[in-house]
């Protein structure tokens, strides 16, 4: 304590003489006066956020020439499959054509190739022009084998090749090449090439309904439930083999039928056979020989009750009517 005290009374000594020596400012009484100060021993003031500036060298921006469009100068005769070898995006500096595609209210015609979005946005089929092709094709050849002679008519290919598989492929600009719709499968063929009997044929006509087109007996069955292509074809082959097999099957219920149940008039299994042929025979006796309606008569009269009647069905209804009774056709007269 004692040496604390020594220390406090030392150091106020050394500090009383240069307090003595310093001046403050003086003020004046009165207010408006501005204070004067003594610039020879002023105190200065620490001023902590002033940085001394620094020359810097001032920075030059180089700039880059744009070189000129590479379409100004490619050459006539230049391999174009090597510019644009497969589909892509449409860029405009490779294309030596003056594209336009697009509208704008103000300019009066469309926007041209540079910076044009709408040309960007659609896939474009540039890489397929004819030299291109023709060379992907010649390097297909060697995969392919030549035509059968065998068959040079359109009429042999049909019989010996009666199904037609339709598939389509698409060129998009998407990340995948697999587009959903180049999945579906469609095969074609006509029923007359199926060896069917009239039960067979009339159930299979009844399992594929609205597939069927009577008119130019083709049956259509269009496959998309799979997600590849090669599963959705072995699936139409499966229905066609199901259908097929399935249409030679007579359940029991089937020999039930009775002529009320029958969609369409078959004259063979109706009354109006037995009608006409008793007709026929009036007045005969039992042993001698029978007449039998001729099967002329019975399609007439078919065609009569399954398809309406209309000028020609009548028309032929009537002449195999006389040809069954014998009388003599008559000549139809024309007002």
């Amino acid at each position: 304590m004692f040496l604390a005290t020594k220390l406090i009374e030392q150091n106020a000594r050394n500090f009383a003489p240069r307090l003595a020596s310093c001046h403050c400012r003086k003020l004046s009484t009165d207010p408006h006066a501005s204070p004067e100060i003594d610039n020879d021993e002023e105190f200065r003031v620490l001023n902590l956020r002033q940085v001394q500036a620094q020359a810097r060298p001032k920075r030059v921006i180089k700039k880059d020439v744009a070189a000129p469009p590479r379409a100004n100068k490619m050459p006539v005769d230049q391999d174009w499959g090597a510019v644009w070898p497969g589909p892509k995006t449409f860029h405009p500096a490779s294309v030596p054509l003056p594209l336009r595609q697009g509208y704008t209210e103000k300019a009066a015609a469309p926007p041209s190739k540079y910076g044009n979005a709408e040309l960007m946005k659609i896939p474009n089929f540039l890489h397929l022009t004819p030299p291109v092709i023709k060379k992907q094709c010649e390097a297909l050849k060697q995969f392919c084998t030549p035509w059968p002679k065998e068959i040079p008519s359109e009429e042999q290919w049909n019989k010996h090749f009666p199904m037609e598989v339709i598939t389509t492929d698409y060129c998009h600009g998407l990340p995948t090449i697999r587009n959903p719709l180049s999945r579906i499968v469609t095969i074609k063929f006509k029923l007359s090439t199926l060896k069917l009997d009239k039960h067979a044929h009339d159930k299979f006509l009844r399992l594929v309904g609205e597939r069927y087109d009577p008119e130019t007996d083709v049956l259509t069955i269009v496959t998309d439930r799979c997600p590849l292509r090669k599963q959705n074809y072995e699936y139409a082959q499966y229905l066609l083999t199901a259908l097929y097999h399935e249409s030679w099957v007579t359940e029991p219920w089937e020999s039930l039928k009775s002529e009320a149940d029958m969609e369409t008039y078959h004259f063979i299994r109706n009354k109006s056979k037995v009608s006409a042929e008793e007709i026929l025979n009036w007045g005969k006796t039992e042993g001698g020989k029978k007449l039998v309606a001729h099967e002329a008569f019975g399609k007439s009269v078919e065609n009569l009750m399954n398809e309406g009647e209309n000028e020609y069905n009548i028309q032929a209804y009537k002449t195999e009517a006389l040809k069954l009774l014998g009388l003599p056709s008559l000549k139809s007269t024309s007002p």
